[in-house]
């Protein structure tokens, strides 16, 4: 049984709760991401940002991000999957949630990302297409 795990984007890296949105998104940039884990320091995910968030919340809002934290786009426990949950399960949480990014866990360790992206390259179209279709429900 193909498992999260199987098909994630190993070795995400983490913005800190306490640095900059400016920050977090010059290490977008530069790994090329639309969204970064937000993590305490303890290394405990805390939350997910995405370059939405800082096109909306920040830059439209008239924010400075420069003086915004990461740690403000936290909202309630972060949705995560767990390493060795099937991908049937990975579905669910990405459709229940309405969300296109899922950080991979094991244990308390962040240990990858799932994206639409990913899901579409391992699994066939029909089962890509009910993704899309759950994500973009109202």
């Amino acid at each position: 049984m193909t498992k999260a795990r199987d098909i994630m984007t190993p070795n995400a890296e983490c913005i800190r709760e306490n640095q900059t949105v400016a920050e977090a998104a010059r290490k977008m940039a530069e790994l090329g991401v639309g969204a970064l884990p937000i993590c305490g320091e303890d290394n405990r995910l805390s939350g997910m940002i995405t370059d939405r968030d800082i096109a909306v919340k920040v830059v439209a809002a008239g924010k400075d991000p420069n003086s915004c934290l990461a740690g403000e786009f936290q909202q309630g426990e972060a949705v995560t999957i767990g390493a060795d949950d099937s991908i049937d399960e990975l579905m669910k949480t990405m459709g229940q949630h309405q969300v296109r990014r899922v950080p991979v866990i094991d244990g308390h360790t962040l240990v990858g990302i799932v994206a639409q992206a990913d899901v579409a390259r391992a699994l066939p179209d029909q089962r890509v297409g009910d993704l899309v279709e759950a994500l973009s429900a109202p």
